[in-house]
């Protein structure tokens, strides 16, 4: 950081480096901020990992399975309307594994649209790029949108039944 002259004495400047940085981990926080309430409303228990040191975000308890979740949020799509979700870290290009995730979850901000993939799904790839809003360009990963029921259908807990809708993924039902 450099440092500028000001008022009492000297302030550190903010780099445009930083800045960025900064950035990327404000938009990230508020994408788990809404991952945390949908996954709530959904009925799964929610558990959050003390500090960064964890390859996971969260932990989804679904009432019979613990689920080591990595969230991934994309903000700003290609002009073609694709928007890309890495199965990698931001500070280092090292893909995550099944050892480390279960699940990375993608959510398509200016869409709003949810995509659970089993990591297992990028075997052989580091991301995957979605086409939400696009009819001409349907992406292969689109059977992963909204895809909440292989974690949870037919589960019971804290009073919350879920069940599987034909084509409409999982519902909370009483």
């Amino acid at each position: 950081m450099g440092k500028i002259r000001g008022g009492g004495g000297w302030q550190a400047a903010e780099t445009s480096q930083q800045r960025i940085k900064d950035t990327r981990k404000r938009r990230g926080e508020a994408a788990e901020s809404v991952f945390l309430a949908k996954a709530v409303s959904m009925g799964f228990g929610v558990a959050k990992p003390w500090g960064d040191s964890e390859r996971y975000d969260f932990i989804l308890d679904s009432g019979e399975k613990l689920w080591r979740v990595q969230l991934k949020s994309a903000y700003v799509g290609s002009k073609e309307g694709g928007y890309t979700v890495h199965a990698f870290g931001n500070e280092s290009r090292v893909a995550y594994t099944a050892a480390e995730v279960d699940v990375v979850v993608g959510y398509v901000v200016p869409e709003q649209a949810w995509y659970v993939i089993p990591i297992g799904a990028f075997a052989g790839i580091k991301s995957m790029k979605l086409f939400p809003a696009s009819r001409r360009m349907r992406s292969k990963h689109e059977k992963y949108r909204e895809a909440w029921c292989w974690m949870c259908c037919g589960r019971a807990g804290m009073g919350v039944v879920r069940r599987c809708v034909a084509g409409a993924g999982c519902r909370v039902t009483g």
